[in-house]
């Protein structure tokens, strides 16, 4: 089988979130299955071709857009990990080079907002994607794209080719990594896309009078799914629908749910550099030793009281108004909290405040530090994740993975993948809250400080967690299951068409 991935960013190339670690480590999985797999993606500034050996193909593709051609250069590297048999690479990466488009300093926004020709940069993107596939000769079965940014794919794949042979089997699969983000223009963008009006209307892309990017990959692609089985449930409900579950619920026998797994080669406690001293199953002494070594580097009081870590935008869809529901009252428990991340204004200025008051019992970092995120992995005994809405999370697989107990609320990925701990039966993985309150909040934060005090209940808990699989290759091999049915839609499609 023969796999096209495309996505607006890949890791280790670019990245801005979650999006580009599933786009750089689900190819490496496939590799390992025996999928042949290509990534495509654009070639923005911060990419460095140097470190990652990228190379001119040689070849040129164009598009129109708004009456003019736009041609791109095509570049290729091997995608970092992702080997097939005899040491060769399994997995390559194309990418699009357009200068106009996509050499800025940023991929999508500033603080202030968005790239405001984002409409087109990605318009585009989407429509490209066929013609480096062919000038590649690459032949998928499969086109999976993933979120607005290439929203269009399959929508282009069934009109300007529908009658192209080098598609005539190709299946689309359209992964949804968070509905929040359309990919939403004014209609007056619509010269853009380049295709009759008969595509704008509510069965179409049209949305309340706008384009809607993510909505095409919904209403086009053959099959869809997204980062959780959960969230694939909540999405099709006016609470997490984004004005999107009818469409949804229209498409829900297509509609499938996968979490996302974790690189286990770069999230290891046992060969993680970053880390004051490894540890695994078999001697859990090193993450103790984190534990101490961090809280003399943020010089919070010694000791072996219970640490909770937080690593996390700070913002209300995380749950940091829960947190800050609750700061006050945690701080009067017998615990300590690090806290890592940057956000909304508001709350970088109260937990500030409660370091100032608490300097022993809080550490406060406004940063992104991958160093220092690895530390608190290992060093904490609970992960804090109290979101809003989570659609799959990876805090929780990481923490797991490093002995790090989850504390959560039951959405999306996380009711999927923590599941609340019974002291009684030894069963669950981690502490778990429904209500969306300080107070449900607190209770889980209680029961985990009293679960702590079982030394050796405790102890069976972190090894269980880290026993855990939550790695790309059990999620990978789901993912080749709806290849299989993206197939096989193609080839009901194809028979209808005869």
């Amino acid at each position: 089988m023969k796999v096209a991935i495309c996505s607006s960013e890949i890791y280790p190339f670019a990245k801005t979130g979650g999006l580009a670690d599933v786009a750089g480590a689900l190819p490496k999985a496939l590799a390992g299955l025996g999928v042949e797999t290509c990534a495509v993606m654009p070639l923005y500034k911060v990419v460095n071709r140097e470190k990652w050996g990228l190379k001119k193909t040689g070849k040129t593709v164009s598009a129109k857009m708004d009456g003019r051609d736009v041609e791109a250069v095509l570049w290729e590297a091997a995608l970092p990990g992702a080997m097939g048999g005899a040491g060769q690479p399994a997995a390559r990466a194309f990418f699009v080079e357009v200068p106009e488009y996509y050499d800025r300093d940023v991929l999508y926004g500033t603080p202030k907002g968005d790239l405001p020709d984002n409409a087109e940069r990605f318009i585009y993107f989407s429509k490209i994607i066929p013609e480096v596939l062919k000038a590649m000769d690459f032949q998928p079965d499969v086109v999976h794209a993933n979120d607005w940014q290439t929203g269009l794919v399959a929508l282009y794949l069934k009109s300007l080719y529908a009658d192209d042979p080098f598609f005539s089997e190709t299946g689309t699969i359209f992964t949804v990594h968070n509905l929040g983000y359309q990919g939403k223009f004014w209609a007056l963008d619509w010269h853009l896309v380049g295709l009759g009006p008969e595509y704008f209307n509510p069965e179409g892309l049209e949305f309340y009078g706008d384009i809607n990017c993510l909505k095409g990959g919904l209403v086009y692609s053959d099959i869809i799914n997204t980062v959780s089985r959960t969230y694939s449930k909540e999405i099709q409900t006016p609470e997490f629908g984004y004005g999107l579950e009818g469409v949804l619920k229209k498409r829900a026998s297509d509609l499938y749910g996968i979490v996302n797994g974790i690189d286990y080669e770069e999230w290891n406690p046992e060969t993680d550099r970053n880390l004051y001293k490894n540890y695994g199953l078999g001697d859990l002494r090193g993450k103790q030793a984190n534990k101490k070594a961090l809280k003399e580097e943020l010089r919070l009081a010694a000791g072996n009281k219970p640490l909770f870590g937080i690593i996390s935008r700070l913002a209300d869809q995380k749950g940091l108004d829960l947190i800050a529901g609750a700061i006050d009252e945690m701080m009067g428990l017998n615990l300590q909290v690090v806290v890592l991340g940057t956000g909304e204004e508001k709350y970088h200025k109260l937990l500030t405040d409660v370091a100032v008051k608490h300097p022993k019992s809080i550490s406060v970092n406004l940063a992104f530090d991958a160093k220092l995120a690895a530390r608190i992995y290992a060093a904490s005994d609970i992960f804090m994740m109290p979101s809003r809405y989570e659609p799959c999370g990876l805090g929780q697989l990481i923490s797991l993975r490093y002995g790090t107990v989850p504390l959560a609320r039951k959405t999306g990925g996380l009711a999927d993948t923590v599941k609340n701990y019974s002291p009684k039966t030894g069963k669950g993985n981690g502490f778990v809250f429904a209500d969306y309150s300080p107070k449900a909040f607190l209770k889980a934060a209680k029961a985990a400080l009293s679960a702590y005090e079982d030394k050796a209940g405790w102890k069976d808990l972190v090894l269980a967690a880290m026993k855990e699989d939550n790695s790309w290759d059990k999620s990978a091999r789901e993912y080749v299951k709806l290849y299989g049915k993206a197939v096989e839609a193609a080839k009901v499609r194809q028979e209808k068409a005869a």
